[in-house]
């Protein structure tokens, strides 16, 4: 996930907490809220300390971001979103992860629709 696609300020996590909606699985909580005319989406990310110590943070941190720029295409470019990881994702692989975010994602609609075509409809 490049930094330009990354939300930092205090001001901006709280106006999407204020102003946004939200979604959430199992390891996951997303809040989001549209931004017209933004040419990529941006994310925050929140590690409890209830996740574990500095370094186990600091490793589910890179994990999301490494998702969430698996993710990058499919991710809907006008939204502004921050992902909070619940307890039990320290011990999930990188796999699993971008699947529950995949899902997360997917219940929040923030992902693009993509176009299937079944041939064997009659």
């Amino acid at each position: 996930m490049h930094r330009s696609h990354r939300l930092r300020k205090n001001e901006e996590f709280q106006k999407i907490f204020q102003q946004g909606s939200s979604s959430a699985n199992k390891q996951f909580v997303i809040y989001f809220a549209r931004r017209e005319g933004q040419a990529v989406f941006r994310a925050g990310i929140s590690v409890s300390k209830k996740i574990g110590n500095a370094v186990t943070r600091n490793r589910v941190k890179r994990l999301i971001r490494e998702a969430l720029a698996a993710l990058e295409d499919e991710i809907l470019a006008d939204m502004d979103f921050i992902v909070i990881a619940r307890q039990g994702i320290e011990q999930m692989s990188l796999e699993t992860i971008t699947q529950s975010l995949r899902h997360v994602l997917k219940r929040a609609k923030l992902l693009r629709q993509s176009v299937v075509h079944n041939s064997k409809r009659g």
